[in-house]
């Protein structure tokens, strides 16, 4: 750690959008005061790395002890470089693909509830990530047979996934009375785990936290989906669902 390397930031053109706070895996930056950019703890800024300064998409990062004339890399040679020696990629220009695998958006309360938040969700952070430099593709998709959860390799209802890597790192789920319904089968589907609590339907800070983190290279990306089976529970939903379908294709029956 440096005593005379740390971030200053010019608030003149700050844009807050809170990509430094991120970026950083050593505490420099204020967390509670963010997206506004708050040096608190500029002892463990590691000696030479630009990672913040990389990130930032307005260039509004300088370093105390900055002697080499460093500016804020663009276009092709953002591509090219690390953001410093921690070794974690700049993230300018990166592909974010946000996809909501779901099993139905028209009865089960959970699936539409966690639609609802994440839509919220992205209609914040969109903004600020494309600022960030990063193009953002957010997609639906309705895992309506064996075959789609098959070719999706999907674990369990609703999932999120940050460029193909599921947001939580285990399956939790407890039994869900609207896809029990209609399957007219007992079916569980997922809860979401986030400070100590479970919920149904995760908080718009547990998504918003979650996303940041895969995007910005803060979490582990483990996959888990490499000897992937079609979980039972969700062949029992499927096996119910076909045979509650009349034979117009739908379930107005």
């Amino acid at each position: 750690m440096a005593k005379t390397w740390y971030p200053v930031i010019d608030y003149l053109k700050c844009s807050e959008c809170g990509t430094c706070e991120i970026m950083c895996p050593n505490g420099v930056y204020d967390v509670e005061k963010a997206p506004s950019p708050v040096v608190r703890n500029p002892a463990a800024c590691i000696e030479h790395c630009h990672g913040c300064g990389n990130c930032c998409p307005v260039g509004a990062i300088t370093y105390v002890g900055e002697e080499t004339g460093w500016m804020r890399p663009t276009g092709s040679q953002a591509d090219e470089e690390p953001c410093c020696t921690c070794g974690r990629e700049d993230v300018t220009k990166k592909k974010v693909v946000i996809d909501y695998l779901y099993l139905d958006l028209q009865s089960c309360d959970r699936c539409i509830g966690t639609d609802g938040v994440l839509d919220e969700v992205m209609m914040i952070l969109t903004p600020a990530l494309k600022l960030a430099g990063c193009e953002v593709l957010y997609n639906k998709i309705e895992i309506k047979t064996e075959e789609l959860a098959r070719k999706y390799q999907f674990l369990s209802s609703p999932t999120i996934r940050v460029n193909g890597i599921d947001i939580c790192r285990t399956v939790a789920e407890n039994s869900c009375g609207c896809c029990s319904e209609i399957s007219e089968s007992d079916v569980d589907c997922r809860v979401f785990e986030y400070n100590g609590e479970t919920y149904e339907v995760p908080p718009k800070e547990m998504l918003a936290e979650a996303i940041l983190q895969f995007v910005f290279g803060l979490s582990e990306r483990s996959c888990t989906c490499s000897n992937y089976e079609l979980p039972e529970n969700l062949k029992t939903f499927f096996r119910g669902k076909k045979n509650t379908e009349c034979s117009c294709g739908g379930n107005c029956c």
